[in-house]
């Protein structure tokens, strides 16, 4: 089986949370370019990042340390 034939289950799913959308789309752009990686959400607060988490289930967050609602890290 090739690389594309693969299923998209197996890709690392992936939630960008940052303030400015300019940021998330272009990594949006760039991940999903990419095969292997999905993006499944995007966040620009804290609060969306918790929620979307909690539904999308990402493999991994690439979140911003400096939100406007909070610190990335907390």
């Amino acid at each position: 089986m090739t690389d594309h034939a693969r299923d998209r289950t197996a890709d690392v799913r992936i939630l960008i949370a940052d303030d400015h959308e300019v940021v998330r789309i272009g990594l949006a752009s760039l991940l999903d370019r990419q095969p292997g990686f999905r993006v499944v959400g995007e966040a620009r607060s804290g609060d969306e990042v918790v929620r979307l988490a909690r539904q999308t289930r990402p493999d991994v967050v690439i979140m911003d340390i400096r939100m406007p609602d909070g610190s990335g890290i907390d």
